[in-house]
């Protein structure tokens, strides 16, 4: 059962699975049954790692952090991304918000020839369903890692206020980096309404906000902004003022880079692809949100790296 679970989160679809297991294995099994099989293992081990998750949490106060020898940075990027569910919200709408998050450490990075950072390493959680809920597999997995024994946690979003009130909740102590890249697209979104999109006259005002982030001058920034203060801003456009507002002591890009820092959350932004996209978004994929949840523990177990700890799970939960 778990060798055509991992057939099952591994492959774009059940079918696809069935059709592999009967190459691979031999075996004919129908996509429906690899569809139960696979949601049955991953219910098991999504309870085993929720249950383990709320004990963390109700029992944090007595977890012992204090370390005499702290060592390199811990990253942790977080983003949200759609997934197609069964439920209609009140709108109408089918598309529920898959929380995801990911951590590794400098341990974790090998330089490339052209000196970019390869990342070999990152541990996974991810979730359908309340930020309440994340948190608290956030944290388990922070704990799992040991998250006090490094010396400084670096963590790197787009600036939502979830995200932002999560980190600050649970990681006070962090540095918290808006990412930069997040930060021009919505500096060119903005822009693009300001002056009606006349690219030269954006490139120059994206430049010259880039610019006063790493000047650290966001008195500047401000006085930018308010040359433009009567715009009325729709819904649909960044409202770049008051997103910087909120997020200005996140954009010290120059300290950042000083630091060898990452300042972009790529590394999420690829995740999202290889967790979720990859196995639940596509063509014509609408899911339960315990389903989803069940596939989406197994995603996460597998990319890293503890495929092989789910027959324990397995069996000790057979056995009870």
């Amino acid at each position: 059962m778990i060798e055509i679970a991992f057939w099952g989160q591994n492959q774009t679809s059940f079918q696809r699975a069935s059709e592999i297991i009967k190459r691979v294995l031999n075996i004919d099994i129908s996509k429906n049954n690899v569809l139960k099989i696979t949601k049955f293992i991953g219910k098991i081990v999504f309870d085993y790692n929720y249950d383990k998750a709320k004990e963390t949490w109700n029992n944090r106060a007595n977890i012992n952090i204090s370390c005499n020898d702290k060592k390199g940075t811990l990253y942790i990027q977080a983003d949200g991304a759609a997934v197609n569910t069964r439920v209609e919200d009140e709108n109408g709408s089918t598309w529920k918000e898959n929380k995801l998050a990911i951590f590794f450490s400098e341990k974790d990075l090998r330089k490339r020839k052209n000196k970019a950072n390869l990342i070999q390493h990152k541990e996974y959680v991810s979730y359908v369903g309340s930020v309440d809920t994340f948190r608290i597999l956030l944290f388990y997995k922070a704990v799992e890692i040991e998250y006090w024994k490094y010396e400084q946690i670096v963590f790197i979003s787009d600036g939502a206020t979830w995200l932002r009130n999560m980190i600050n909740e649970l990681f006070p102590e962090a540095t918290q980096i808006l990412d930069k890249f997040h930060l021009i697209e919505n500096i060119y979104d903005y822009g693009k309404f300001i002056f009606n999109d006349d690219i030269k006259k954006v490139e120059k005002f994206k430049d010259k906000i880039i610019g006063y982030c790493y000047s650290r001058e966001y008195n500047l920034i401000e006085k930018e902004l308010k040359k433009y203060k009567d715009k009325k801003i729709p819904q649909t456009v960044c409202n770049l003022p008051i997103y910087l507002k909120n997020n200005k002591d996140k954009i010290d890009y120059s300290t950042y880079e000083h630091n060898g820092w990452f300042v972009g959350s790529g590394a999420i932004e690829s995740s999202n692809k290889t967790i979720v996209q990859q196995r639940l978004k596509q063509a014509g994929m609408r899911w339960s949100i315990d389903g989803a949840n069940y596939l989406i523990a197994l995603r996460c177990y597998q990319e890293s790296g503890h495929w092989d700890e789910i027959e324990k799970i397995v069996v000790d939960h057979l056995s009870q």
